[in-house]
């Protein structure tokens, strides 16, 4: 992939994110990364959340060095609504507005039927679902006021194929898309277009690490279409033709990006 600030010409900018404020939760790592580094380079003014503190600082600082936009980075729990609200508010107060919120922030940690409970169970729909919910919420007032916005969801293939070992995360993802569907026509009087990103298997640093042995790597190439990893670079390019004027009759849509799992 090319570094941070390289333009080779092979991708699309898009004029329309010039100097947009968008939202990225999760954007320390991973594809919350490449996310937030797509939108420096279209020269988009960020503000990312994250509890990372010191993967949020190298980004910034790789972002800055390339001559980007620097993103503000806050530090927020996004299970603790009450700080979550206070950040949104914080961000709201010193950008005047938001064009773009991305719901990134998420957490597949494997699990078994057997081990949930009451307190496992709050704590994975907190992470992956009930957050998103709140974060549109703080954000709707500003893009009602503005007359426009795009709000992306990040879900997962998970729950279609479907996943096995993550019974309360599949449900998390597959709720999602539902709440994208619904707040799609709750808001699109409003101009603000709501639709969702479905990844399939991406190699991030993360599922490298815990995840991704041999084996697991070949029995998602014999199930994909495509012969070939995804990188979290491919997924931030759909985020930001979501994000653009150029989408700007998509909503309610759940876009696969799965190198043709399902």
């Amino acid at each position: 992939m090319e570094k941070t600030g390289e333009n080779t010409g092979r991708y699309a900018i898009y004029p329309s994110l010039h100097d947009k404020v968008v939202i990225v939760t999760g954007g320390a790592s991973g594809i919350g990364e490449a996310i937030v580094e797509a939108f420096a380079q279209q020269r988009a003014r960020v503000a990312f959340l994250d509890v990372q503190d010191a993967p949020a600082a190298e980004l910034v600082q790789r972002i800055e060095s390339a001559g980007l936009p620097v993103p503000a980075y806050y530090h927020c729990d996004l299970t603790d609504i009450a700080s979550l609200q206070a950040v949104c508010g914080q961000i709201l107060n010193s950008f005047g507005a938001v064009d773009v919120l991305v719901n990134n922030a998420g957490n597949d940690t494997r699990h078994s039927i057997e081990e949930v409970t009451a307190e496992s169970w709050d704590r994975t729909m907190a992470i992956n679902l009930k957050q998103q919910f709140f974060m549109i919420q703080a954000v709707i007032p500003a893009m009602k006021k503005a007359g426009h916005g795009s709000i992306i969801n990040m879900s997962s293939i998970a729950w279609a194929i479907p996943s096995t070992n993550v019974p309360v995360y599949v449900g998390a993802k597959a709720a999602i898309v539902g709440m994208t569907r619904t707040l799609a026509h709750e808001l699109g009087s409003s101009n603000i277009r709501v639709n969702c990103v479905m990844p399939g298997a991406v190699l991030t640093e993360r599922q490298k690490r815990l995840w991704l042995t041999e084996e697991y790597k070949a029995e998602i190439l014999a199930a994909q279409a495509l012969k070939r990893m995804i990188v979290p670079e491919e997924v931030a390019r759909l985020v930001l033709f979501l994000a653009s004027d150029d989408s700007a009759t998509i909503t309610n849509q759940s876009h696969v990006i799965d190198a043709g799992w399902i």
